[in-house]
C-alpha cells in the first residue's frame, strides 16, 4: 500500500456521496451529462481569496496567474475578486479580456512572444514583462509602427532561487527574464524611448510549502528591486513579486503558513527604502487560489484482477489529469488525494481494498493512483481526484489517443 495526499477541507458528505458546492457528485455528473468532469467550487475559491486578503498587507495587490486554470466561468468569478491577472500568451489575453479583466490590470509574461502577440498586448494597453533586450527592441518597434505608447516592465532573472520550490524559475542560467546586471541599462533605454515604464517582475519559483523559504525569497526580491531602482536612477513604479505559494498534494505535505508570510511582508513594507516608497506591489498566484477547489470525477468502467493486484479502470486518465499521473514535473510518482466519490461516507471498519486506479489510455503511464487503500468500488462508481483545480484540464494532452476533453463546471 502507498499513501495518498490529504483531502482538502471543505468537501462534505451528502446522501453517502462526495458533495461539492452542496451538490452530490452523481447529481453534478447528471447535470453535466457525462464523465470525466472537472468541478470547481465557488465557495472554495472565494474562501481562498478572502483568507489571502486577510493575511497579506493591504498594500499588496492580488493577481491571478491564469495559466493555472483558464476556464472562462472561473475567470469571470475571479475578475470580481482579484486586482489583476497575469497571462502568458495572446490567447490567454483574449480570454482574460472577455472575462472582464481590465487591460490596465493585466500583465503579459513569457520568453517567446511573437510580434503579433506584442502588437495585441500594446493595442490592448496591457503591461508587457520583457524577457530580453531583443524582445524590448521588437516591442518598441511594434509600438512605433502602431503609433502607441507601450506599457513596459522588465522581468528579472534573480540571482537567487525559491528554496524547496517544485519548479525553479530563477537563479543561474534561465530562459526567463534578464540577468540583474543588464537590467538598469535596458530600463534606461526603455524610458529614453518614451515608453511608459512599469517597473520589474521577479518570479523565483513555484509550489513552495516552506514559509521561511517564501519569506526569504520575498525579502531578497525587495532588496534586488531597491538596488536596481537605485541603479536605474529613480523610484520604482511597480513590482510584481511573483508567487510560488504551494498546496499539499502528497502524503507528508503540510500547508504553507500564509499568515506567517503576510506578517513578515508587512514588516518589510513598514520599512521600505526610498526607491520603493511609492511602488505598487503585487503578487501573482494561481495554484494556491484554485488548486484545492477543484475535483476531477471519473467513472469506473471495469474492475480487473491481474496476478493478485486489483485495477479500477476509469473513463478518465492522464489526458485530463497529467499531473496526477506523475508525468508533469514530478520525479517520483506519488499519489494525489483520491476517494471513491460514490462511497465518501464509508466507515473505516467497512470493507477496504488495495487498488490501482488507471485511466482508459493504452499506455502504462496512465495511472491516477498507485496501490491505494479505498472502499471497494464497482463499475459505475465515481472516483474523485482532488487538488484538480490547477494544471488539470488545460495542462494535459486532451487530444492524445483521440479521447477528447473533459467537461468542466463551476458550482
Amino acid at each position: 500500500m502507498k499513501p495518498m495526499g490529504p483531502i482538502p477541507h471543505g468537501f462534505e458528505v451528502l446522501g453517502g456521496e462526495l458533495s461539492i458546492g452542496g451538490v452530490a457528485a452523481s447529481a453534478l455528473v447528471a447535470q453535466a451529462g457525462d464523465t470525466p468532469l472537472f468541478v470547481y467550487s465557488r465557495a472554495g475559491i472565494a474562501e481562498r481569496v478572502a483568507r489571502l486578503r486577510a493575511a497579506m498587507p493591504p498594500r499588496l495587490r492580488v493577481h491571478y496567474a491564469m495559466k493555472a486554470n483558464p476556464y472562462p466561468p472561473l475567470l469571470e468569478m475571479l475578475a470580481g475578486l482579484v486586482d489583476g491577472c497575469d497571462v502568458a500568451s495572446a490567447g490567454e489575453l483574449a480570454v482574460a479580456q472577455v472575462a472582464g479583466m481590465p487591460a490596465q490590470a493585466i500583465s503579459f509574461a513569457g520568453p517567446g512572444k511573437r510580434d503579433r502577440e506584442l502588437a495585441a498586448a500594446i493595442l490592448a494597453g496591457v503591461t508587457l514583462n520583457l524577457e530580453s533586450e531583443a524582445e524590448a527592441a521588437r516591442a518598441l518597434a511594434t509600438a512605433e509602427r502602431l503609433g502607441l505608447t507601450p506599457r513596459l516592465a522588465i522581468r528579472v532573472n534573480p540571482d537567487f532561487e525559491l528554496r524547496g520550490s517544485g519548479m525553479k524559475m530563477g537563479g543561474g542560467a534561465k530562459p526567463f527574464g534578464i540577468d540583474p546586471e543588464r537590467v538598469p541599462a535596458l530600463a534606461c533605454a526603455i524610458i529614453a524611448a518614451g515608453a511608459q515604464w512599469r517597473g520589474l517582475h521577479v518570479y523565483a519559483g513555484s509550489q513552495a510549502l516552506d514559509a521561511r523559504a517564501v519569506i526569504d525569497a520575498q525579502g531578497r526580491t525587495l532588496d534586488l528591486a531597491a538596488r536596481l531602482a537605485q541603479e536605474i536612477g529613480g523610484p520604482l513604479p511597480y513590482l510584481n513579486m511573483g508567487g510560488g505559494f504551494g498546496i499539499p498534494y502528497f502524503a507528508g505535505d503540510a500547508p504553507l503558513d500564509i499568515e506567517a508570510v503576510g506578517e513578515a511582508l508587512a514588516e518589510r513594507f513598514a520599512a521600505l527604502p526610498p526607491e520603493l516608497a511609492v511602488t505598487e506591489f503585487s503578487i501573482e498566484l494561481g495554484r494556491w487560489l484554485v488548486g484545492e477547489a477543484g475535483v476531477y470525477l471519473t467513472r469506473v468502467i471495469d474492475r480487473k484482477e491481474s496476478r493478485g493486484a486489483t485495477f479500477l479502470i476509469t473513463d478518465g486518465g492522464l489526458h485530463h489529469m497529467l499531473a496526477a499521473s506523475g508525468n508533469f514535473g514530478t520525479v517520483v510518482k506519488r499519489n494525489y488525494p483520491v476517494a471513491i466519490a460514490s462511497r465518501f461516507d464509508a466507515a473505516a471498519e467497512e470493507e477496504e481494498e488495495e487498488v490501482t486506479i488507471v485511466g482508459c489510455l493504452c499506455t502504462p503511464l496512465d495511472r491516477l493512483a498507485d496501490q491505494v487503500l479505498l472502499p471497494r468500488a464497482e463499475p459505475g462508481d465515481l472516483v474523485a481526484i482532488f487538488c484538480a483545480g490547477a494544471y488539470g484540464a488545460s495542462a494535459s494532452p486532451a487530444a492524445f489517443l483521440g479521447q477528447g476533453s473533459a467537461l468542466e463546471m463551476l458550482v
